[in-house]
Parts: structure tokens; C-alpha cells; sequence
């Protein structure tokens, strides 16, 4: 009997034990980490700009390729917001209303450095802005610029940042020799500067090229001038979806991948898609796509100093509270397994 006590009392342990280790799979997603697995999600918010710089965004979403990719892991419903610039679409990101945004890099930096629970995936774009500056005025150098008025997107934002940078590194008071307005949107700097209210903007493409069109500026400077090479937008993920549904997260960017390489090869169908979704006309997206300076690219490698650069002159504005580091800014493991996987 007592032998049989012992057994009955080992195997109600077993029971409880294993009763412990049982999840609801109607409730679950692989998080591919071998532990614990997250509930399952339905829904994805993503962000993204109505700029040539997201065209890979806006082609995924017009072929459905985000819906169609993303079903298979449970997500059925892509809820998709438009920002104007960098900086608000960070304050929705750190209000915990998008799980993934196509942003420029300085904002994301400074989201980050503020405490933001996310990760840069990988890199959109390289270059693709340009100083266009009224026809009236001369242009020799940086140096003309002095006194004048140039209007960009915000403080904390990838063209803020970068102009900063160019003026300061060519003798420049920023503060001082010239008044640089921060615009909440391309259009408002575009009016700005047909209405004679400032001299110059630096904006991103297709803006620039839709200046020129009517014929009240001309491109002296485009952003790679300033800095060759240089990163401008990004694909950032959420830590919580990073952590919880990584094979969500390596699947976005296959995705983004498979819409750059689709984009770069179909440069018209994709400006025509564009078009479809902005208030822009196909002839001067078409434009801009061979007159920018910009790159699609996915591979982080590239960008990724370029990236902890822009990270410590940010600081050095005073936009941030510390210099990230590289481990701070990427985790490019998504993007090394979606190359493996191909």
C-alpha cells in the first residue's frame, strides 16, 4: 500500500506539472524564441510618408502583398497611416499606436534615444533630398545662403538635421546667418516658397522636382552632395512585436525586400501607383525618380555607421539625450534570415 501511495502521489505531481505547461494554441503565435509563446495578433499598424522615399511601402500595400504575406501568421487586417513628416509619426509610435514605421532615421534616433521600444531593421533609402533655391538668387557656394530663409520639415527630422550639419561644416551659423523654418508638411514649404515667404527649402523628393515644375526654384545641392551616402529612412519595428512574433517581423521584411527589388525594376508602374495614392501628378514622380540622388536599398550593413554618425550630431544639437550605438540602433538579424531564406 504504501508503494501504491508513493506512485498515486508522484503521478498527481506529473499531472499538475504538465497541466502547467499548457497554452491555448486558438490563442497563440510562434514567436520562433523556443519559450513562451504571445498571444496572437490580428491587426498590424503600420506608418509610412507620401514620399518617393516610402514608394516601396505604397507598392507592397497597392499589389496586397502586405495582406497576403502577413495572413498566413494570423494578421488580418492592415491598418495603414499616413504621416507628413518624421517627428509626429515618432510621437504615435511612442504613444503605442504603430507597430512599424518607415521613417527617417534622425527621428527614429531620437524616438530612441527617449526611451522608444524599437528596433531599426533595416535601412529604405539612402540620399534623395535637395536644396532648391528661388531662381532669383545667385548661387556660387554655401556661402550665398547667408541671410537668407529655408524652409525643411522639423527639428528632429532627417532634412533638419542634415542641413544643420552642411552649414555648420562649411562656416555657417545655422542660428545666426541664416533662418531655417520647420515646415509640418512638403506642401507647406512648397507654398512657402511660390509665395515668396522664403528663399530655399530642403525637402525630400518628389518635392523638389514639383519646385522646379513651377518654375520657382532650381536644385544647387542634393543631400548626398552634403554627406555621400548618407541614410535617410528606415524600417523600424516595435520591441514588443520583435520580441513576441519575431516570424511576423522576419516576414515584413521579406516582404519590403521583395517591394524594393519590384520597385527598382518597375520604376514607371511604381510611380504611376504613387500617383494613385498622393495628390502628386505622374509626370513630376517620374521626374523625380531620375533626378534624385536616392537609393532603395535593404542591406543595414551600408548605413549602419552612418546611422551612430547621425546619432552623435543629433546629440550635438542637443535633440537628444545621448549618443546611441550601433547594438542600441539595429538588430539586423531579421534581415540576415530573410537572405538565408531566399
Amino acid at each position: 500500500m504504501k508503494k501504491l501511495g508513493i506512485i498515486l502521489v508522484l503521478l498527481l505531481v506529473a499531472s499538475v506539472f504538465v497541466s502547467g505547461c499548457v497554452f491555448d494554441k486558438g490563442n497563440v503565435s510562434n514567436n520562433g524564441s523556443g519559450g513562451k509563446r504571445a498571444s496572437a495578433i490580428t491587426e498590424l499598424r503600420m506608418g509610412y510618408q507620401p514620399s518617393t522615399h516610402h514608394i516601396a511601402f505604397v507598392v507592397a500595400d497597392e499589389k496586397g502583398w502586405w495582406k497576403a504575406d502577413l495572413a498566413p501568421y494570423g494578421v488580418k487586417d492592415i491598418k495603414k497611416y499616413v504621416f507628413q513628416t518624421g517627428p509626429p509619426e515618432m510621437q504615435a509610435m511612442m504613444s503605442g499606436n504603430l507597430d512599424v514605421a518607415y521613417v527617417g532615421a534622425a527621428p527614429a534616433i531620437t524616438a530612441l534615444s527617449q526611451g522608444l521600444d524599437a528596433k531599426i531593421v533595416e535601412p529604405v533609402n539612402t540620399n534623395g533630398s535637395s536644396l532648391v533655391l528661388r531662381p532669383e538668387y545667385k548661387y556660387t557656394g554655401p556661402q550665398d545662403l547667408k541671410g537668407l530663409k529655408i524652409a525643411t520639415y522639423p527639428p528632429g527630422s532627417i532634412q533638419d538635421t542634415l542641413l544643420r550639419k552642411w552649414l555648420k561644416e562649411n562656416g555657417i551659423d545655422y542660428e545666426k546667418d541664416v533662418t531655417i523654418v520647420g515646415m509640418a508638411a512638403a506642401g507647406d514649404a512648397i507654398s512657402a516658397i511660390s509665395a515668396k515667404k522664403v528663399d530655399a527649402v530642403f525637402l525630400p523628393h518628389p518635392s523638389p522636382t514639383s519646385v522646379e515644375k513651377t518654375g520657382n526654384g532650381r536644385t544647387i545641392v542634393q543631400s548626398g552632395q552634403m554627406e555621400p551616402n548618407h541614410i535617410c529612412c528606415v524600417l523600424l519595428i516595435s520591441g514588443k512585436l520583435i520580441r513576441d512574433h519575431s516570424d511576423i517581423v522576419e516576414q515584413i521584411v521579406k516582404t519590403h525586400i521583395d517591394a524594393t527589388k519590384y520597385t527598382t525594376a518597375h520604376k514607371d508602374e511604381a510611380a504611376q501607383i504613387l500617383s494613385n495614392k498622393t495628390s502628386e501628378d505622374l509626370e513630376t514622380i517620374k521626374a523625380s525618380l531620375k533626378e534624385w540622388d536616392g537609393e532603395l536599398i535593404t542591406d543595414p550593413a551600408p548605413i549602419e555607421n552612418s546611422t551612430v554618425d547621425f546619432s552623435n550630431v543629433l546629440y550635438g544639437l542637443n535633440y537628444t539625450v545621448k549618443p546611441l550605438t550601433k547594438e542600441d540602433l539595429f538588430d539586423t538579424s531579421f534581415y540576415e534570415k530573410a537572405i538565408r531564406a531566399k
